[in-house]
């Protein structure tokens, strides 16, 4: 079956620019399980990337090192000057370069069993606790604060200072895989923590990473979960056909999307909250309204489209990750296809496309410019974002729907046209 449309020339489809790769040296005892990159993360701040690189090990690299390397200039711009280049990293810290003083440190982490899940958190000192009672802190969080979490095969989440590399916390409490970890966006160091044990659980780090509380409702495993950007939104996936929507202030389910045909994977907000994308093994991205729990977009990895019964199944168009673009216009997909596409908000076709095997996860750098995706033997692989100037029109709508819901836009009395595309009915 094709992979396109048949309304879509595949010739006419872009090819994204590689534009570097983290390899890891094959060790002989390296072929089995255990070598995957089932995360990557950039920090809010654009300063590192970390990826887990395979067994227990992460790697933290300064971001602008990376940029460097990979020969792209001033703001993220890909460069002609070379050939995209590939960096190998050993399992451990021999030969670490001592970089100039000032600069970020570059730390090889040993977290004790193999990692699933990365997530970069920093704290805003106006965001206090939620435990209002405290009179005494082991941990002092100032403004320059950025923390890693890594969620580990034995269920347990370990925090650590991405400056110094050092373990700051050892949260235990989880009875299976933490399979994914968030952090609340604004600040508060707020962690939720998806697991193989079919729950959620939320932990307050400014409170030395009390769990405050257990988020149940998940009848198997969880996949991933990812905040709203005003931090009061949840969204939770696991091994159902659901997508879970909580309330972050009273930790309580809001509702459930129904509409995928098997396990959805992976989720992610557009960054002004408006949408939400959602990856599913049924061979689809789906992009939602989910202030009315509504679908808008269907993204297609298999034509022509499975049935209900097909999709619910295996199949070699198992969408392993999405991610949307800080920009709004562009979402990423990771399939077992061996493709990367790259999607506008706009279209119903990709934009961009680019080969991968064995991909299985992928996010964008902090500006945008960069996808970064993890594949199964523990190496990551980069692509410049296919390049478009945000019109005016979306700038605005992006800066309204940062503040206001569906409901409240359709409220205004304005022009029906431009109702639509306040609530992204035009696309």
């Amino acid at each position: 079956m094709a992979s396109f449309p048949d309304s879509v020339n595949e010739n006419d489809i872009g090819k994204a620019k590689f534009i570097g790769e983290l390899l890891v040296p094959v060790a002989p005892f390296d072929q089995k399980s255990g070598r995957e990159a089932w995360t990557v993360a950039f920090a809010p701040n654009g300063s590192y990337f970390a990826w887990s690189q395979g067994h227990r090990i992460v790697r933290l690299i300064p971001w602008t090192k990376c940029l460097k390397n990979f020969s792209m200039g001033h703001g993220g711009e890909v460069t002609n000057a070379s050939s995209p280049r590939r960096l190998s990293y050993q399992n451990s810290d021999g030969g670490q370069v001592i970089p100039v003083a000032g600069e970020p440190r570059e730390h090889t982490i040993d977290c004790g069993d193999i990692v699933w899940g990365l997530a970069f958190g920093s704290s805003v000192p106006e965001k206090q606790s939620r435990c209002v009672n405290i009179e005494w802190h082991r941990f002092k969080f100032g403004q320059d604060q950025l923390l890693l979490a890594t969620g580990l095969n034995n269920g347990r989440i370990k925090i650590w200072d991405v400056y110094t590399g050092k373990l700051l916390l050892n949260l235990m409490d989880h009875t299976d895989v933490v399979r994914d970890l968030t952090f609340a966006p604004d600040g508060s160091l707020m962690l939720v923590s998806a697991s193989r044990d079919k729950t959620l659980r939320v932990w307050d780090l400014k409170d030395d990473g009390n769990m405050v509380k257990v988020l149940r409702g998940h009848q198997n495993w969880v996949y991933c979960s990812a905040f709203s950007p005003d931090s009061s939104m949840l969204c939770s996936v696991g091994a159902s056909k659901a997508v879970f929507l909580w309330n972050m202030d009273k930790y309580t389910l809001i509702r459930k999307l129904e509409g995928h045909h098997n396990d959805v994977v992976s989720c992610e907000f557009s960054p002004d909250g408006a949408l939400l994308a959602t990856a599913s093994y049924d061979t689809r991205v789906i992009v939602w309204d989910h202030h009315k729990a509504t679908v808008l977009l269907e993204l297609g990895h298999l034509f022509p489209p499975p049935s209900p019964i097909f999709a619910g199944g295996a199949n070699d168009r198992w969408v392993r990750s999405v991610s949307f673009c800080p920009n709004g216009r562009h979402i990423a997909s990771i399939t077992d296809d061996r493709l990367v596409r790259f999607w506008s908000i706009e279209e119903r076709a990709p934009q961009a496309i680019t080969s991968l095997s064995n991909g299985l996860c992928c996010a964008f750098s902090a500006e945008g410019s960069v996808l970064a995706a993890g594949t199964r033997d523990g190496s990551v692989h980069f692509w410049e974002c296919p390049r478009s100037i945000a019109n005016l029109q979306h700038m605005c709508r992006m800066a309204l729907r940062r503040v206001m819901t569906t409901q409240q836009v359709e409220a205004l009395a304005i022009p029906t046209p431009l109702r639509d595309y306040l609530t992204y009915k035009v696309i």
